[in-house]
């Protein structure tokens, strides 16, 4: 409790060095008025009482009187801080997810899709002032939630996203595309796709560099990114007889070119990740490139409590002046 106390006006404890000096004159000032007188023996003026011995107490509950009210003075106080944040300047961002049979490949673990969605969900929950939207693309794209500050829905929706719901391929234009739908009627000041994709542009009836051209007329910033190793991967090439996909090593190919003039013209960054590490280390950079402005506002409550000392310095001035007026009344 006390370590919670400050003092507004500290420099005021300066004046209980005069208590020391008030102490000093006291003694000197009592021996001063003591009464001497020299007699060859004392036998026979025994003093019995303590009465004597204890009238010292008097000045002393008037020093600790003192004291209390030096440090009243001093306003001892508590305090109290609470802080409110304000999004002063929030982003609207939508996630286009590539979901084509390709995502499944191993070189990532345990392959592509899960690792990014892993990776996409740390992402979500560190933007919290933020409003998120995902949309899934393969052959053809669609939205999976739109922009939303709910972040379970959008964590929800992400767990839900998996391969085979879409027709096969790669239509990166249509990604693209369906996420600059989500945000050209966004009011928000900062607009932001995080567009990945491990493939070439292969299906769709959009051009991505058309559906770049949509993203700069709408001010929409798009960061992208390749998935992949370098070389060959361990990635589905068939259906087995039960319809489970058959692996075999393919060479990754990524439009690296293509990714890259979509973020130079929309003002954004190409990034390649080439395993787990990598994709984990891009989103955390994306995260720090896109900063959201917050207003963090304090309140700080004062309370005083110089009360009960001012109370301790009364009863103590009382007790001296009633003590003084009985026990050691001076009848002089």
């Amino acid at each position: 409790m006390l370590e919670n106390i400050t003092f507004a006006n500290p420099q005021l404890f300066w004046l209980l060095l005069l208590l020391p000096l008030a102490a000093l004159w006291y003694f000197f000032k009592h021996k001063q008025e003591t009464a001497a007188l020299k007699i060859s023996s004392t036998q026979g003026f025994t003093d019995t009482s303590i009465l004597s011995k204890l009238k010292p107490l008097l000045f002393i509950f008037r020093l600790l009187a003192l004291a209390a009210i030096i440090t009243a003075l001093a306003r001892p106080q508590t305090k109290d801080v609470s802080t409110r944040t304000k999004t002063t300047k929030g982003i609207d961002i939508v996630m286009a997810i590539d979901v084509s049979s390709s995502m499944l490949a191993r070189d990532l673990k345990p392959n592509r899709l899960t690792a990014l969605k892993k990776v996409a969900a740390d992402f979500i929950k560190k933007r919290p002032n933020d409003r998120i939207g995902l949309v899934a693309y393969a052959g053809e794209s669609y939205t999976k939630t739109p922009i939303t500050s709910d972040k379970s829905i959008v964590l929800s929706s992400l767990r839900q996203i998996t391969h085979g719901q879409l027709e096969d391929g790669t239509a990166i234009g249509m990604g693209l595309a369906t996420a600059v739908n989500r945000l050209k009627d966004s009011k928000s000041k900062s607009k932001v796709i995080i567009l990945l994709t491990d493939g070439v542009n292969n299906s769709g009836f959009i051009e991505p560099k058309t559906a770049a051209d949509l993203a700069v007329e709408y001010k929409i910033k798009t960061y992208t990114i390749g998935l992949g190793t370098n070389g060959n991967a361990l990635t589905p090439i068939g259906f087995n007889p039960d319809r489970t996909y058959r692996y075999g090593m393919r060479q990754v190919e990524i439009d690296e070119k293509l990714l890259e003039e979509i973020a130079t013209v929309t003002g954004g960054q190409y990034f390649r990740a080439t395993d787990n590490e990598k994709l984990a280390a891009i989103y955390d950079e994306i995260n720090k490139l896109e900063k959201t402005d917050i207003e963090e506002i304090k309140y700080t409550n004062f309370e005083e409590k110089f009360r009960p000392l001012i109370l301790l310095a009364g009863i103590l001035l009382l007790l001296e002046w009633v003590m003084r007026n009985t026990l050691f009344r001076s009848f002089i």
